[in-house]
């Protein structure tokens, strides 16, 4: 299956205003928008989530772990750069990308249980044990913040999964931030 990389020519009627947006909003179409612009119900979706996680209780730099978090372990070839790029324009600490971008340990423990409790809620499909609960909220973090991970994790689903199938080619502004997984080096 071919999927299409749509630009503000050939987007649908219902689609445009959303690319429109995009389009003001970032300086640029990323072509995850684009693919996503073929159902504009997918694009919605996709921008609400991300709308609600940028209005989230975590920081710039928290945000980053758990979307990298998540891209990491999806293998996501197109959003691991894409964020690394975003990462950068939040001025997010380098040593928490590389550490993220690489599988190694992050520069806090705090940072550390919040990638723990992220990965755990994405390979267990929700279910946390006592323990990873206790270890969250002993790093100061509440239910709020576990919750919020669940939308960071939603909209990562979308963006991963689409990726995958469509094959999404990564932006000449996330270029130089090409990553390959750890397992594949």
């Amino acid at each position: 299956m071919k999927f299409k990389l749509h630009t503000l020519k050939t987007a649908s009627e219902q689609s445009l205003p959303l690319l429109e947006a995009t389009k003001k909003s970032f300086g640029l179409l990323p072509n995850l928008h684009g693919i996503l612009a073929e159902s504009p119900a997918a694009m919605q979706a996709y921008n609400a989530l991300h709308q609600s996680f940028m209005s989230t209780s975590l920081d710039a730099t928290e945000k980053t772990v758990v979307w990298q978090s998540i891209n990491v372990e999806h293998k996501c070839h197109y959003c691991v750069p894409a964020h690394t790029g975003v990462a950068n324009m939040m001025d997010v600490d380098q040593a928490v990308t590389t550490a993220l971008r690489d599988e190694s340990p992050l520069p806090s423990a705090k940072l550390e249980v919040l990638r723990d409790t992220t990965l755990a809620l994405v390979r267990n499909r929700g279910h946390l044990s006592e323990e990873q609960l206790q270890a969250f909220t002993d790093a100061g973090y509440e239910s709020q913040q576990l919750l919020e991970i669940i939308v960071g994790l939603a909209q990562k689903v979308v963006s991963n999964y689409v990726n995958h199938l469509a094959k999404t080619p990564v932006d000449p502004a996330f270029e130089e931030f090409a990553w390959t997984p750890v397992s594949d080096r």
